[in-house]
C-alpha cells in the first residue's frame, strides 16, 4: 500500500463521522425521455437484487465513459470500480449524471433520453419531457428534485421515484441561470434580466405511491436584489448559501443563510466563472483567459495565481478541503494548488478525450474523464489515486482488450492571436415606449480578448449592461423629449469605439406586441421565428425586432419588416436551446413591449467532418483495409450513423467509429470517404486511403555456405501485410521458417551443389525465389604430436616401416599392402565421408584418441585414413561428416 492510499483510508472513515456531505445534482439536463428498451437501454452490470451495497454505501460515485457507453460506480474508500452500467444507445455522446445515495439520473445530452434509477429496489423509472440540447437541467438532492428550464424560467420539482411533478411549477423571467442545491437543501435560481437571485425549498416527497400527485409544491424562501438588471450573472452554492458573481461589473457578492448579502468587487482583468459548488469558506473565480484565479474569502480577495500553461480552455476551480483544482481540458492535465496559491503536483490524464468533470461528494473529490478510461480519487489530505473505469472483476467486465496504437501526436498549437481593444457594437437600435426607450444592439467583435461589458451612455445616465444580454430598457424618460443613445463593448484591452442609435421620442402611442411568437429549427442550420401582425393602434408597424433567449443571457438577434425572421445558419449554438421574443415598432420609433415567449428550439444542421479519418491495410486480411475516424460535432442532434463509400460501395455504421471493409483486388489503392449522419442529414465527407495487402515479393541477396549448413540472406517487400519465410533445398538436403530477412539450413553434405528455394506467403499470396550454391568441403588436420623423450620424441618425423601416425590407406584398416602414403603432420586434408573399420588407437599422440571411424580424404585419390590420427575443423565432430 502507498502512502497515498495509507492516508485516504484512515482519513475517510473519520471524514464521513465528522461530516457528511450532501449530494450536489447540478450536471444533468432535462431532455425527451424514452422507453427503457428505446431510450438509453439501460442494463445494470455487476448487481444482485440483494446487493443493497450500491444504496447504502455513501462514498461512491457514478461517472460516465463515453467510448465505452457506460456508467461505473467509483468506490470512495478503495477507489476501485463495484459497479458497471452498460447504457449502449448512448455510447459516444455527451451524458450527465446526477445523483444522490438514493437516487441516479442519467441524461443523454444528444438526443435527451432520460432514465432514473432507485438504487434501493434497481428499479427504473422513464417519463417523456422536453428536446435535447442544453438549456433545461435536473438537480438532486437527497430525495429532492427538480427540473429547470432556463430558457422559459420555470421550475418544476419532481418525484424522483417516478419523474412525475410535484405541485405547480414556479416561474421566472426567461433566461434564468443556476438551478444547484446548496449544503441545506435550498435549490438557488438567478434572473440576470432582474438582477435577482432566488432560493427555493423544495415540498416533501407524497407519501403514497410513486408518481401520485401532490397539491404542495416548492417555494420561495429568499430572494435578493444583487445586480442592475441586465447584468450577466453566474452563482455557486456553498454550504450555506450562495455566491453569485456579477460578470459585468465584478462583483462577488456572498449570501448566507440568516445574513445579509456580503460584496466585493474583483480585480478581474476578463469574465469570471465559478464552479457549480464550492466547498469552505473560500470562493474561487476564474479568469479563463488570463489563466488567473482569484480566492475571496471573508474580506475580500486573501490570493490569487495564475494556472501555467497557455490556452483558454480552463475550467473553474473546484474547491475542496483547502485547495483549489482547475483543470485544462485541453492538456488533461488537473491543476492542484493550496490555500496560498502555491502549486502542488499536477494531476494528469494521458488521454482524456475532452472536458473533466470534478465533483465533491461524501468526503473525496472524484475527478472524471468521460473520453478515458480512468478516473481519480482525491480524499481529503489530498492524496490522490487512479481508478480503472474499465475493471474486468465485476459482472459485467470485458475480456483482455486488444492494445490499439497509439494515436498520431496532436499537430502543434497555433500562436496565440494578438488581442486587443474590441470592436463597435453593430446593428445599434433604440425604439420608444411611454415614458421609456429600449436600446438594443448586436455584438462587437471581440478581437481576441471577451468581451466583459457594455456601456450605454443617454438620458445623461451611464449603464453597463451584461455581454450575453445586449439590450436595455432606459426609464423615467419624458414623452415628447428626444433621446439617442451611444454604445461601446469593453474588454481587459480597454473601451472600444461608441456607435450611437437612432434619436427616439418617448410617447404613449405605443404599438401592440405580437401575440405569440413561434420557433421552428430547420435542417439547414436556420431558425425560422414567425409571429402574427402586431395592432400598431392607428399607426404602421415598420419593424419587428427579435430577440433570442437563453440560459442566462437575453440579446436581439435580428429586425424584420415583416412576420417572419429567418436567422441564419451558424449566428446561434448548435444543440443549445433558444426562444424568442419579438417587439413591434411603428412608423415614429416607438416600441411595444415583448411578446410571450416563443417555446424552445435547438438549432441544427448537418454534422461536422468527421475527424482524423485513418484508412490502413489490413495486414492478415486478403482485399480489405480499416477505417477508423473520430467522432466530429453533431451539431445538434445525435448522430444515427456513420456512412462509408469505398470502392463503389457503401457501408452503414453504427455505434462505432471504425469499419472493416473488404472485397478488394490485391494491392488496390482503396479511396475511402466516410460521412456522419444526423437528422438533418450527411456531412461533408472525410477522406482517406490505404492499399490492400498484395503478393510479396521476395529477392535473394546472397548464399553463405558452410559444410553442412548454408545461410540465405534476403529481401521480402511484405506487400503491407505480415509474411511468413520458409526456406528448403533440393538433394536431400533439410529446410527452415522463421525470420524474412535470413534463413539456414543444416543437414547438408559437404560440396554438394544444392538448390535454395525461399517462399513467402501473407494473405494475398506467395511468392518463391531461388539460388544455387555448393557447401563447402569439410578439412582435417592430420595430427601426430612427438613425445617427450626416447622413441616417442621422433616417432611422428617420419614414415617408418610398420605402425606409425598419419598413415593413409586404401581400405579402412592398416593393411601394409593397401597403404598409400604418410601424411606429414600439420598436413591439411580434404574430408568427404566417414566409414567403420579397424580401431586405431593414437595413444599420446593424439590426445589418446581412439576409434574405429576412418575418414575418406582427397590424398593421391580418395583413399582412408583413421580419425585417431586426423582432426577435423570446426570442432572435430565426426557425426558432421555423412557416411561413405
Amino acid at each position: 500500500m502507498t502512502s497515498a492510499d495509507s492516508a485516504s483510508t484512515e482519513g475517510v472513515r473519520v471524514t464521513a463521522q465528522r461530516r457528511r456531505w450532501r449530494s450536489r445534482g447540478y450536471l444533468v439536463t432535462m431532455g425527451t425521455v424514452l422507453s427503457l428498451a428505446g431510450g438509453l437501454g439501460l442494463t445494470v452490470l455487476g448487481l444482485g437484487s440483494a446487493d443493497q451495497a450500491v444504496a447504502s454505501f455513501d462514498a461512491a460515485s457514478w461517472v460516465w465513459s463515453r467510448s465505452k457507453g457506460e456508467v461505473a460506480r467509483i468506490n470512495g474508500v478503495t477507489a476501485k470500480v463495484d459497479t458497471r452500467v452498460d447504457v449502449p444507445n448512448a455510447r459516444g455522446h455527451a451524458l450527465e449524471v446526477s445523483q444522490t445515495d438514493r437516487f441516479v439520473i442519467l441524461r443523454d445530452v444528444n438526443t435527451g433520453a432520460i432514465g432514473s434509477m432507485d438504487l434501493t429496489t434497481l428499479q427504473e423509472f422513464w417519463n417523456s419531457s422536453s428536446s435535447p440540447g442544453l438549456g433545461v437541467r435536473v438537480a438532486l438532492d437527497e430525495d429532492s428534485a427538480f427540473v429547470v428550464d432556463t430558457v422559459q424560467g420555470q421550475v418544476q420539482q419532481l418525484d424522483p421515484r417516478s419523474l412525475g411533478p410535484i405541485g405547480s411549477p414556479l416561474r421566472f423571467p426567461p433566461g434564468i441561470t443556476g438551478g444547484v442545491f446548496d449544503g441545506k437543501g435550498k435549490l438557488w435560481i438567478a434572473a440576470p434580466s432582474e438582477g435577482t437571485i432566488t432560493a427555493i425549498a423544495p415540498a416533501a416527497l407524497p407519501s403514497d405511491s410513486p408518481g401520485s400527485d401532490s397539491a404542495a409544491g416548492p417555494s420561495i424562501v429568499r430572494s435578493e436584489a444583487v445586480a442592475a438588471a441586465s447584468h450577466d450573472l453566474t452563482l455557486s452554492t456553498l454550504d450555506d448559501g450562495v455566491a453569485v458573481l456579477d460578470r459585468t461589473t465584478n462583483a462577488l457578492f456572498t449570501v448566507r443563510d440568516q445574513a445579509e448579502p456580503v460584496k466585493h468587487t474583483l480585480p478581474l482583468p476578463g469574465p469570471g466563472s465559478l464552479a457549480p459548488r464550492t466547498d469552505g469558506q473560500s470562493v474561487p473565480v476564474t479568469v479563463t483567459d488570463s489563466r488567473h484565479v482569484y480566492v475571496v474569502g471573508e474580506q475580500g480577495v486573501r490570493a490569487d495565481f495564475t494556472v501555467p500553461g497557455s490556452g483558454d480552455e480552463l475550467q473553474p476551480a473546484v474547491a475542496w478541503e483547502g485547495y483549489f483544482y482547475v483543470a485544462d481540458s485541453e492538456t488533461g492535465r488537473v491543476h492542484v494548488f493550496d490555500s496560498t496559491g502555491k502549486a502542488q503536483k499536477d494531476i494528469t490524464f494521458r488521454k482524456p478525450g475532452g472536458s473533466l468533470e470534478l465533483d465533491v461528494r461524501e468526503g473525496y473529490l472524484f475527478i472524471n474523464a468521460p473520453g478515458s478510461s480512468t478516473a481519480r480519487v482525491v480524499d481529503d489530505n489530498h492524496a490522490v489515486r487512479t481508478v480503472d473505469k474499465y475493471a474486468d472483476d465485476v459482472l459485467g467486465g470485458d475480456p483482455p482488450p486488444v492494445k490499439a496504437d497509439d494515436p498520431p501526436p496532436p499537430p502543434p498549437k497555433p500562436k496565440k492571436p494578438v488581442q486587443s481593444k474590441p470592436g463597435a457594437p453593430r446593428n445599434v437600435r433604440a425604439a420608444a415606449g411611454n415614458a421609456e426607450a429600449r436600446v438594443t444592439w448586436q455584438a462587437a467583435a471581440d478581437n481576441n480578448a471577451p468581451i466583459t461589458r457594455y456601456v450605454v451612455e443617454g438620458a445623461g445616465k451611464v449603464f453597463q449592461v451584461g455581454a450575453d444580454q445586449r439590450s436595455l430598457t432606459v426609464t423615467e424618460l419624458t414623452n415628447g423629449e428626444t433621446y439617442q443613445f451611444a454604445v461601446h463593448a469593453v474588454n481587459k484591452k480597454g473601451d472600444g469605439p461608441t456607435r450611437t442609435s437612432n434619436a427616439v421620442k418617448p410617447t404613449a402611442e405605443v404599438p401592440d406586441a405580437p401575440t405569440a411568437a413561434t420557433a421552428e429549427a430547420k435542417p439547414d442550420g436556420t431558425v425560422v421565428v414567425s409571429w402574427p401582425a402586431a395592432n400598431g393602434q392607428g399607426l404602421e408597424i415598420k419593424r419587428y425586432t427579435v430577440t433570442a433567449i437563453s440560459e442566462g443571457g437575453s440579446a436581439p438577434i435580428g429586425d424584420a419588416t415583416g412576420t417572419s425572421l429567418t436567422i441564419p445558419a451558424g449566428q446561434l449554438e448548435y444543440g443549445k436551446q433558444y426562444a424568442f421574443t419579438v417587439v413591434s415598432i411603428n412608423e415614429r420609433g416607438a416600441g411595444s413591449k415583448a411578446s410571450p415567449v416563443s417555446g424552445s428550439v435547438t438549432p441544427f444542421t448537418t454534422p461536422a467532418e468527421p475527424d482524423g479519418v485513418e484508412a490502413a491495410t489490413v495486414a492478415e486480411t486478403a482485399g480489405a483495409v480499416t477505417v477508423a475516424w473520430q467522432a466530429p460535432a453533431d451539431n445538434g442532434r445525435p448522430i444515427s450513423k456513420y456512412v462509408v463509400t469505398a470502392g463503389g460501395k457503401t457501408t452503414d455504421v453504427t455505434g462505432g467509429t471504425a469499419v472493416t471493409l473488404t472485397g478488394f483486388g490485391a494491392g488496390e489503392t482503396v479511396s475511402v470517404e466516410v460521412r456522419a449522419v444526423n437528422e438533418a442529414g450527411e456531412s461533408q465527407p472525410g477522406t482517406a486511403t490505404a492499399k490492400t495487402v498484395s503478393a510479396p515479393k521476395v529477392t535473394i541477396t546472397g548464399v553463405d555456405p558452410g559444410v553442412n549448413t548454408a545461410k540465405i540472406s534476403f529481401t521480402v517487400d511484405q506487400g503491407g501485410g505480415k509474411a511468413s519465410c520458409s526456406v528448403a533445398s533440393t538433394g536431400g538436403g533439410g529446410s527452415a521458417s522463421g525470420s524474412c530477412s535470413s534463413l539456414s539450413v543444416s543437414k547438408l553434405t559437404g560440396g554438394t551443389a544444392y538448390t535454395f528455394t525461399i517462399t513467402a506467403k501473407n494473405a494475398a499470396g506467395s511468392a518463391t525465389a531461388t539460388n544455387k550454391s555448393t557447401t563447402d568441403y569439410r578439412y582435417g588436420i592430420a595430427t601426430c604430436n612427438n613425445g617427450e623423450n626416447g622413441d616417442t620424441a621422433t616417432y611422428c618425423d617420419k614414415d617408418v616401416t610398420g605402425r606409425n601416425g598419419n598413415e593413409i590407406f586404401s581400405v579402412t584398416q592398416q593393411d601394409n599392402d593397401k597403404q598409400t602414403g604418410w601424411a606429414k603432420p600439420g598436413t591439411r586434408l580434404q574430408a568427404y565421408c566417414k566409414k567403420s573399420g579397424e580401431e586405431v588407437y593414437a595413444y599420446i599422440y593424439n590426445s589418446e584418441k581412439k576409434s574405429t571411424w576412418w575418414v575418406q580424404v582427397n590424398y593421391s585419390g580418395k583413399n582412408y585414413i583413421p580419425w585417431a590420427w586426423l582432426n577435423l575443423e570446426g570442432g572435430d565432430e565426426l557425426a558432421d561428416l555423412p557416411a561413405c
